[in-house]
């Protein structure tokens, strides 16, 4: 009985020691040295269905500035540096004040004040990058990427499935591949489109991205307010 118990115990203080290991191994990997990474994200996120999904959870009129009166489309969630396997975050904290004059110029591309200061304390701390110059890497990585045009100025809710949403960005973009894209869903919803880049901003796989896009058969992308 006693060696039972003995064995017990040395059996549960070996899966604490292996949690403690993960655990600990987690805390590094978020707080790596800033531009210790391999590749970017770039997080183009579908607000109509953000907007539609605040307005169940919290009634009308829900999700801040975003789902106002201007009908905004895909907007950029974050752009956020990438190992081939995990990523880091929040490398600096706390972080390096974020100057109102940087996230006003950025509203029109991310269009919450708080959405912008969340993406640079976990994310843009990660770059290397000084506050200014991360968020010209993020406007530039947006340009790097054309949105097909059929979403552009969408009116009408519009059915698609996963692989149709990203046949049409692979289209828009020469030299963009599958292999270098996901597409995010919620419940029956488009979220996300996610691109992978190099530091250089050049279309590159992320296998470990992809293999996250979504596996539903069929999406809405609800349309732009006011369509």
């Amino acid at each position: 009985m006693l060696k039972s118990v003995r064995s017990a115990a040395i059996a549960a203080g070996a899966v604490a020691a292996m949690a403690l290991t993960t655990a600990m191994a987690a805390v590094a990997q978020q707080r790596a040295p800033a531009g210790n990474f391999d590749f970017y994200v770039l997080s183009l996120s579908w607000s109509p269905s953000f907007c539609a999904a605040a307005a169940e959870r919290r009634g009308a009129g829900a999700g801040g500035a975003e789902c106002g009166a201007r009908p905004y489309s895909f907007i950029v969630h974050g752009l956020w540096p990438q190992y081939e396997q995990g990523y880091p975050q929040f490398c600096e904290v706390p972080a390096p004040w974020l100057d109102s004059v940087i996230i006003s110029s950025m509203l029109d591309l991310m269009p919450a004040r708080r959405l912008i200061v969340n993406e640079w304390k976990k994310h843009g701390t990660c770059s290397g990058l000084p506050p200014r110059a991360y968020f010209e890497m993020v406007r530039k990585a947006r340009a790097a990427v054309k949105i097909p045009p059929a979403y552009v100025a969408l009116r009408q809710p519009l059915e698609v499935s996963p692989a149709a949403v990203e046949d049409a960005f692979i289209k828009a973009n020469p030299g963009l591949a599958a292999a270098d894209l996901a597409i995010g869903c919620g419940r029956n919803r488009l979220r996300e489109v996610r691109v992978c880049l190099t530091k250089e901003l050049k279309f590159r796989p992320c296998p470990q991205v992809a293999a996250r896009s979504c596996r539903r058969d069929r999406l809405i992308m609800p349309p732009l307010r006011g369509g």
